[in-house]
């Protein structure tokens, strides 16, 4: 069985373009979207200590972000950039968590598809960002591992998911969204960010 997903929508070329031209706010988000990602996972654990099925590999998820968040800033540090003084809202998730439902079960279920596309998405912007670093083998390779790391993730989510809904519940849920995020990054603007 497939867990994961295709993306409804590709990234825009100019995405990169718009990465290349500003690298370093690049590394600065990509830092914070590590961080927050992190967060998101203790959350599930904090917000669903009953669901115990799952816990260790959200608690295993976070570390593994955590751990990315260490690893871009270090690569940051080399470089001489320090951490953005504020994480500024994220437009995307912003409008991604709009398309949650409210009841609680309902919510848990969007909660943990989003988190599959956002981690599709991400990997398919670090398979970008990693093709695009030609000159730079340190963060092409760092990249490249982002790449397949987030992947995994994706389907994690919809692992997790499937543990408590049936799949003939999951699956229209997940094209549904998938679709909607496709639309929402068509739509936002493009900056030197993940998404």
């Amino acid at each position: 069985m497939k867990y994961s997903l295709e993306l409804a929508a590709s990234t825009r070329p100019e995405w990169v373009r718009a990465v290349l031209s500003d690298f370093p706010a690049f590394l600065q988000d990509h830092a914070n979207c590590e961080r927050k990602a992190s967060a998101m996972a203790m959350s599930f654990v904090a917000k669903y200590p009953d669901r115990i099925e799952i816990i260790a590999e959200l608690i295993e998820t976070a570390i593994e972000e955590l751990g990315h968040f260490q690893q871009v800033y270090a690569h940051m540090a080399r470089r001489g950039l320090r951490l953005a003084k504020e994480m500024s809202e994220d437009p995307y998730i912003k409008a991604l968590l709009e398309l949650c439902r409210t009841d609680p079960v309902n919510r848990f279920l969007d909660r943990l598809l989003l988190a599959s596309i956002i981690e599709c998405r991400g990997a398919e912007r670090f398979r970008l960002v990693c093709e695009m670093l030609e000159h730079d083998a340190e963060l092409k390779e760092f990249y490249h591992q982002l790449w397949v790391s987030e992947a995994r993730h994706g389907n994690i989510f919809v692992k997790m998911a499937l543990n408590y809904f049936e799949k003939d519940r999951v699956d229209p849920r997940l094209q549904e969204l998938n679709e909607a995020e496709g639309e929402i990054i068509q739509s936002l603007e493009l900056r030197a960010a993940l998404h």
